[in-house]
């Protein structure tokens, strides 16, 4: 996936009425490698990857580049949200040109069910469209991830299609902040 582009980053920290949404720290790297190495986690994209693996591998700053957002609870990372650019070559697309941006996300089993998902993505969705008004940004989950599937309806994601792609059904949906940009 390629870079947003436009706007300048990293963004002002942001905060909701229970998180920051911030760049990667130092000490965010334990929950980084949390993160990917949860099979609950990882059981809808594709699955979980080697703690040992990731304590090898982890830069002492993980995640660090343009768009990536930590999402914080009282100082600690529970997750993070990403906007990137969608890959022409992938499936799923709202424009003719393709590489609209891509709402992605993923958070602690521990957070779960607890609405951090909804109101981080919302507060990302809430900058991209103050950066980049008018730009759709589309998102795409597996139909067996109903939980994903709540967060998309919260959030005003509408569905545009479904399709096969690594080994399961897909939804995709957009969300728009305004008219589309051309």
């Amino acid at each position: 996936m390629t870079a947003l582009g436009a706007p300048a980053w990293p963004p002002a920290p942001i905060s909701t009425e229970r998180l920051v949404l911030r760049e990667p720290e130092a000490g965010d790297r334990e929950a980084f490698i949390a993160l990917f190495a949860s099979p609950e986690v990882g059981a809808f994209i594709g699955g979980s990857r080697a703690r040992e693996e990731l304590e090898r591998s982890m830069p002492v700053v993980p995640g660090r580049r343009a768009g990536l957002f930590v999402t914080a609870l009282d100082g600690a990372m529970i997750g993070m949200v990403t906007l990137d650019r969608r890959g022409a070559e992938r499936p799923g697309h709202v424009r003719p040109d393709a590489g609209e941006a891509e709402l992605g996300y993923m958070f602690l089993p521990g957070a779960w069910g607890r609405g951090y998902a909804g109101e981080a993505c919302a507060a990302a969705l809430g900058w991209f469209a103050r950066a980049l008004p008018g730009e759709p940004v589309v998102l795409c989950t597996q139909t067996a991830n109903a939980r994903s599937l709540r967060v998309a309806a919260k959030l005003g994601f509408t569905e545009v299609e479904r399709f096969q792609e690594y080994g399961a059904e897909q939804w995709f949906g957009v969300w728009s902040s305004g008219p589309p940009a051309v």
